[in-house]
This record gives structure tokens, sequence and C-alpha cells, in this order.
């Protein structure tokens, strides 16, 4: 029975109750306050007319004054009762009744990935498995979260574990199960799975890490602190002292980045187009798409325009990508002054535990005190964070627990210390470009961390995922060896494009005629994963 039709179940139980209550009074008041009595059908009819606000046939002059306060009382009562009928009782139980029921079964379906309980850590590996065309479940007891994701052509069960959901998911004919609840939640799902003789891969993501070895005791393959490895991104893009100073997760290989970096309006990149800037001549990088207003122009070309305030997708070196990143004026990282932590959760603890630990000087930012906590405050009130020093930070590292309150952080920081670079820790992977927007030099989600973490282990494959219709992804060579890419005509065959090849310890973006592919080379493509898969079936060149 659901929510609504319980709360109509009282209301009808409730209405006979009053209505008797009022009529047994209505008849001891006209016995004994009147002196006149009532038989219980003409009480019954009074009440009854009272509180639907009907109005009044015989009875409607009393002398007494408690039977006036009485029909006053009662009449105001039939008044709320009509307003509140409607709103919390009528509607919903209507809305419920038209609109599509969530399925509580996952019918028939195998080889496919469970995940119990969606969230933030989730929604890229969703992505990610969709565009491979692995099927999967989502396991949701809350159906409002469970409609949403419905709403987006997933798979859903509306379950509880006491219920059966992984049953109903089909766990003995799935190739995995990722356990992304409450930790408590996750353990006893997993536990549920092995009990079950379910023998295929579990993945936990989990909230604490000192519940790693105990996921791994109930029978988990693999546990993954998606939190801390955010926070440890986040510090290594602020400190030059922690190694490697990447683009956290979107490393690709032993010397291959993937970054985003913004065109300063007054760079010398700003308004040239991809051919007159000369970026692969002049830093050894790969521009492979442009975020422009929130679109991504993926696959640029020559002719492309490098918009002023864009964010450039670039794939290349560390080394190289440094260089792109002065050339489009990105606000560098000082080399003085203490880094500004906003936000002590799990994130923030992290980046201020590492960049502690690497002899840099940390000023953490919280609204609550504790252990760790330099300055208690608003990081959204300027006047905190003018008395916390931003001026003379190194950097501003936003640990917030909702990107509402990142992206308002974003725009306050930046007007207060423009020259002062904003790393920013992010929820749902579609915010980061609002909060690139916003001015942040550098945002990661929680979903693009954890996402290439379990694809990497679900999917076997090494990339990094942009946006659902763009990735970068390490193939191996077979069936290209000796060829030229422009030869072979990838990108008019398949819709990949070769950005990079990495060749023991080089990184060769530009590929001349006298460029062929080896035997030993790393092959790195861009492209939806619907290229992606067409370069498999025209070349069966990926590596597993």
């Amino acid at each position: 029975m659901t929510r609504s039709q319980k709360r109509l179940l009282y209301l009808f139980s409730a209405v006979p109750v009053l209505l008797l209550v009022a009529t047994f009074l209505y008849m001891y008041g006209m016995e004994h306050l009147e002196g006149d009595p009532r038989s219980f059908w003409d009480a019954l009819g009074w009440a009854g007319e009272t509180v639907t606000t009907t109005g009044y046939g015989v009875d409607g002059h009393w002398d007494h004054p408690v039977m006036v306060l009485f029909s006053i009382i009662l009449q105001f009562l039939g008044v709320f009762l009509v307003f509140l009928v409607f709103p919390i009782y009528v509607i919903p139980f209507l809305e419920e009744r038209f609109e599509t029921r969530l399925p509580t079964d996952a019918g028939d379906v195998h080889d496919h990935v469970i995940i119990y309980r969606y969230g933030p850590a989730v929604t890229t590996l969703v992505e990610r498995l969709r565009s491979e065309g692995v099927a999967s479940v989502v396991v949701e007891e809350d159906s409002a979260i469970a409609r949403r994701v419905s709403e987006k052509g997933q798979k859903v069960v509306v379950r509880s574990l006491d219920d059966g959901a992984l049953e109903a998911a089909r766990i003995k004919t799935a190739r995995a199960l990722i356990a992304n609840g409450p930790d408590d939640e996750d353990a006893a799902a997993i536990l549920e799975a092995r009990q079950g003789g379910f023998t295929g891969e579990i993945l936990a993501v989990v909230e604490e890490p000192l519940h790693r070895k105990p996921m791994n005791l109930a029978g988990a393959d693999a546990v993954y602190t998606p939190r801390h490895i955010l926070g440890a991104a986040l510090a290594a893009r602020a400190s030059a002292r922690i190694s490697p100073r990447v683009a956290g997760v979107q490393q690709l290989g032993r010397h291959l980045a993937v970054r985003e970096i913004r065109v300063q309006p007054d760079s010398k990149l700003a308004g040239l187009t991809l051919k007159e800037a000369a970026i692969g001549a002049t830093t050894g990088a790969t521009v492979i798409a442009q975020w422009v207003e929130g679109k991504l122009v993926r696959q640029p070309s020559a002719a492309t325009v490098l918009v002023p305030g864009a964010i450039l997708v670039a794939v290349g070196s560390h080394g190289s990508l440094e260089k792109l990143t002065s050339q489009a004026g990105a606000v560098e990282l000082r080399h003085e002054g203490p880094f500004l932590v906003g936000g002590y959760g799990e994130v923030g603890r992290k980046v201020a535990q590492l960049l502690t630990d690497a002899g840099e000087e940390v000023v953490v930012l919280d609204k609550r005190s504790g252990d760790g906590v330099d300055r208690v405050g608003d990081v959204l009130d300027p006047e905190v964070l003018e008395s916390a020093g931003i001026r003379d930070s190194q950097a501003v590292i936003l640990a917030l627990d909702t990107d509402v309150s990142t992206l308002f952080a974003t725009v306050i920081v930046k007007d207060l210390a423009p020259d002062v670079p904003v790393i920013a820790r992010v929820n749902q992977p579609e915010n980061v470009e609002r909060i690139h927007g916003a001015g942040a030099d550098f945002a990661l989600s929680i979903s693009q961390v954890s996402g290439q973490m379990l694809a990497r282990r679900l999917l076997g494959e090494e990339a990094v995922t942009i946006d659902p219709l763009l990735k970068v992804q390490r193939v191996a060579p077979d069936g290209l060896v000796g060829k030229n890419p422009a030869e072979m005509e990838l990108r008019e065959r398949t819709g990949c494009s070769v950005v990079a090849v990495e060749r023991g310890d080089e990184v060769l973006v530009r590929f001349g005629e006298d460029f062929r592919f080896e035997a030993d080379d790393s092959v790195y493509l861009s492209g939806s994963g619907e290229d992606v898969a067409c370069f498999r079936e025209n070349l069966r060149g990926v590596r597993g």
C-alpha cells in the first residue's frame, strides 16, 4: 500500500469518528443545555451539515453560549478539513493513480550490472555502461529517486533488500553488483548476494574508509572511497609538491593526461582558429573539444575558433598541458602563502591532510568548530573570507557539500580575489561546466572519479569520459601497425580521431607523412561510445 493510499484510508476512518463524536456531543448539549432533545439521526444530520459547511436546516439557533461556541468550533474545523483534504489526501492519491507505475521486477535480463542505490557516485558509470551497450538495473527504495532515474530511460526496480530486491533484479544472472548505498546497507546487500550463491564481481563504494576491510570480509572484490580519491585529486591539482600534478583521475597511461583549460579573454589564443593558434606545434598538446556556453563542441576542425571564456578539452603530456595552460592565460598557482580550504567534510579533510603532509600551509574554514578547523564561519560570507586571508592565499579549494554553495562561493571568491585560483569539488557531473563558467579554474566531480574507477574495473578499458558524446580511450595498435592515420581515414570510417600515441617515454600528437604505427604503441582515440564501438567493429583494435 502506498503512502497516499494509507493517508486516504486514515481520512476515511477519521471522518466517521469525528461525525459520531460531534453527534453525541450535540445530543448531550441539546438535552442538558438547551432542554430540547434531539434524536440520533437528527443530531447526525446536524453534524454532517456543520462539518461539510453545507449549512443548516431546522437547527440554526441556540441560546446557551456553550452550544454556540461548540457550533462555531465545529464549523471552523469543517472549513479546515475541506482545504486540508484535497492537497494532502486526494491530489497525491490521484497523481499516483494516473502516473506510470514503477516496476518492482527487472523482468528477463541477463549479463547485466546491478547498481544498488542511485547517487552521484554512479551517475557517470550508468552513462558509460549505456554507451558501451552493457545492460544495467538500478535497485532503489526511494520512489522519487527511482522515478527520476526511470524517466532518463534507465531500468529500475523499486524494492527494499528485505523485500527481495536483489532477487527481483535477477542477481543470479547478473555479471556484477555495485553497492552504492549507506555502508551498512551495502554490507547487507553484499552478504545476501554471496549467501545466495552469486559468484560474479561485487564492487562497493563506501563513505567511511574504515569500512573497507569489513566490506572485503563481507564478500566485495574491490572497495572504493571516491571522496578520498577526489580529495587527493584536488590536492594534487593545487600543490606542486604532490605528485602527479595532473587533473586528478584524468590520467591516461604513464605520460598522458586530459585537462580542461579556460581560454582567458585577454590570452593570445582568444579569437584565433586552431590553425592560427598552432597549439600542437607550440605546446605538444591536442585540443579535442571545446565547451562554449555549456555546449560541447567535439572533434574541432582547423577552422574552429577558440572562443574567449570557453573551456578547452586537451590531451597531452603533463609538460605540454602546462604550456597550453600558460598560453590560454589561465590563472597560475602561486608559490607562497597558505591554501584556503572551504569545507571540512570527508573531501575537505583529505585535501587538508595531503597538503599538510606535503609541507604546505593550510587554513581550513568551516561553519562548525572542531579539530582541524582554523576559522569558523560561512565560506559564502565575504567578511569571513577576508578575515581568513583570501587575498594572500595560493589557491582556494572548495570542498562544500552542495553544488549550489560551490557555485555561489566561486563567484564570491573571484569577486574578492580574481587572481587567486579556485579549485572546486563538484557533486553532480552536469554542474562541472556551470562551476567552470562561474570562474573556477579546475572542477572535478565525484561522479567522474568513481565512474572512471568502476568502469575501468568492469569494462577493462583505460579511458576518460568528458561527456556522454566524448571520451578518450586507449587502444592497442592491432590492425594499425605500419600504417599512417591520414591514409586510413579513421575519422571518416569510424568517427574516431587519433589524438596521441604513447611510444616508450615519448608522447606523440603530430603525425606527419613519415609516421607509422608500431606494435608497442599505445594509441589514444577520441570519440563517442558509438564511435569507439564502430572502431572495434572495423579494426578490432581495442584492448580488453
